[in-house]
């Protein structure tokens, strides 16, 4: 069974946005992507209107379609309710997945946090 952990960070901003850093790291596969992805729906339920998610993917080796699937739920859902998704840090390969798969049209990808800090705020 694959390990994958994700673990969250709240930004203080200066205005009345709420940003979250969402840290993926390891493998998300089919043994354990329901179960992590429950985490970060409560993340975004909790969150409420004009929340911003960065996606930091420094420490993600791998992903399956499943985990894009979630991916683009994720994004929709915050999107929906005024807030904006992006991804920093990914790895090349995952970055690969994601623009074989389209996912790189709809999600803004930054190379540094910072980047994607300034890019949500």
């Amino acid at each position: 069974m694959a390990q994958a952990t994700i673990t969250f960070e709240d930004l203080k901003t200066d205005s009345e946005k709420k940003v979250k850093i969402i840290k993926v790291a390891g493998q998300l596969d089919e043994s354990n992507v329901d179960e992590e992805a429950k985490k970060v729906y409560a993340q975004i339920e909790s969150g409420g209107a004009n929340l911003s998610l960065i996606f930091d993917f420094s420490g993600l080796e791998y992903m399956n379609s499943k985990s894009i699937g979630y991916l683009t739920d994720w994004y929709s859902k915050v999107s929906a309710a005024g807030g904006k998704a992006v991804i920093a840090q990914a790895k090349n390969n995952i970055i690969d997945i994601l623009q074989v798969v389209g996912l790189t049209q709809l999600i803004t990808t930054y190379p540094s946090i910072e980047e994607a800090k300034l890019a949500v705020m």
